[in-house]
């Protein structure tokens, strides 16, 4: 990490509860695909909502270079005029996907199946992460790769010119390898198919729908099998994204830990294959109501009202990773206050996020003195039932994430956590320290 550049932070203890709304950022995955299937559609689609943190951007400009015109009106609505299946133009310079793998994987199955050729890198983080689970299925389709040793960015793309659809089973339950697979399917004839052992989030299924595909679903065991007809004609389709349930998991766990706290957060996204958190809060006791649930554009919103109260230890299956894996650091802040041990199982893919988030997540409660251990791919934590300790400073690994857990953690520790880079929140939650201090938090600069 370049210390020139950290930005830390500290967090002290409220001084009183949490009260007002959060109007958390628009869901990030819904904003990286919206962008991304509105360039490849006919017309122009227009986005309501889009979460304007550093990835998406990233996202923006890389559809950009790509060939489609993306703008942003006063009034924040963006606009996407598409170029149609097989229709996007090589890239003059190297497209920077900055801190996103999400955005990386899914460009490297639009771009398999486009005769183009192309060079993608990123941050210091995301050029440590592989990459390697998504070229090797994409290689079949005909696309050539080559990457840096053990298949890390930059990394470069010639696309298949004949491409071949896909068969592929995914070893290891992962929306983003799912859903490179299927982005390359629409630039291939015939069926494209994917098999996944346990589910993960859909959206790319909702959002080819909505934009004209042709995408069934098929239950099988734990898992299912999406199948995509190959080179429809999508055609522009207005989105507008809920809010971020991973965003919202931040401002909601603090609400259930500082007491006499009362938070509402508006609008967010509520699809089931996102909402572990909220099932396991509510399996710990949590006070969370969802008020006004809805449908906006195939998925499902509703308002969350969250309420301190004490939390108990559980037990998390490790079948319910996929649909909660990028809240684990926050329920392990949560489970640190709770009552009892909680065990985490299966986390395995944690170790491949934008830091090995497992080992993060456990050393960001170990040096705020809460009692953790990792066996295995199991995450254990010994609820201390009260404030823990506190007073550590938590390695970030630029880890958003990781940022914004130890900044929620401090809320509630008798003596204050530092963050030692809180500048990578931007990423996927902007003004996240503004936003928590408006309802009572004491988050300043170190």
């Amino acid at each position: 990490m370049d210390h020139a550049a950290a930005r830390p932070y500290r967090s002290s203890r409220a001084a009183a509860p949490l009260s007002g709304h959060v109007a958390v950022p628009g869901d990030k995955s819904i904003s990286h695909r919206a962008l991304m299937f509105g360039a490849l559609a006919i017309g122009e689609t227009r986005i309501t909502g889009l979460l304007t943190g550093e990835d998406v951007l990233r996202t923006a400009g890389a559809m950009r270079a790509l060939g489609a015109e993306v703008t942003r009106d006063p009034d924040g609505i963006w606009r996407v005029a598409g170029r149609g299946i097989g229709g996007l133009t090589e890239p003059a310079d190297v497209l920077d996907m900055g801190n996103s793998g999400t955005a990386a994987r899914l460009l490297c199955g639009i771009l398999a199946t486009h005769p183009l050729f192309a060079v993608m890198t990123g941050d210091a983080s995301l050029r440590s992460r592989p990459m390697r689970r998504v070229t090797e299925p994409l290689a079949a389709t005909g696309a050539r790769f080559a990457t840096r040793a053990g298949g890390r960015l930059p990394l470069a793309i010639e696309g298949a010119a004949d491409a071949l659809p896909l068969d592929y089973r995914v070893p290891v339950p992962s929306a983003q390898v799912k859903s490179a697979v299927l982005l390359a399917g629409l630039n291939a004839p015939g069926i494209t198919r994917v098999e996944e052992p346990e589910a993960t989030r859909d959206h790319s299924e909702n959002m080819l729908r909505h934009f004209g595909a042709t995408v069934t679903v098929e239950t099988a065991g734990h898992g299912r099998i999406i199948t995509l007809v190959g080179q429809p004609e999508l055609r522009a389709a207005d989105v507008v994204v809920p809010g971020d349930p991973s965003s919202a998991a931040f401002p909601m766990v603090a609400a259930l830990l500082v007491p006499g706290s009362r938070l509402t957060i508006p609008a967010v996204g509520l699809n089931p294959l996102r909402t572990g958190l909220f099932t396991t809060l509510l399996e710990m006791g949590a006070d969370i109501v969802v008020q006004n649930h809805r449908l906006e554009g195939g998925e499902p919103v509703g308002d969350l009202v969250a309420s301190h109260g004490a939390l108990r230890a559980v037990d998390v299956p490790p079948e319910r990773a996929p649909s909660m894996i990028d809240e684990y650091p926050i329920l392990a802040v949560a489970a640190a206050l709770a009552n009892g041990t909680t065990r985490m199982r299966g986390l395995k893919e944690l170790r491949v996020k934008e830091s090995d988030r497992l080992a993060a997540t456990a050393a960001l409660l170990s040096v705020n003195g809460v009692k953790v251990e990792i066996e295995g791919d199991d995450l254990i934590v010994h609820g201390t039932g009260g404030a823990p300790a506190g007073g550590g400073t938590v390695v970030t690994h630029m880890d958003h994430r990781i940022a914004m857990a130890a900044l929620v953690l401090g809320l509630v520790t008798q003596a204050p956590v530092t963050a030692d880079d809180a500048g990578f929140i931007e990423t996927s939650f902007p003004d996240f320290i503004g936003l928590m201090n408006g309802v009572g938090a004491s988050l300043a600069a170190v």
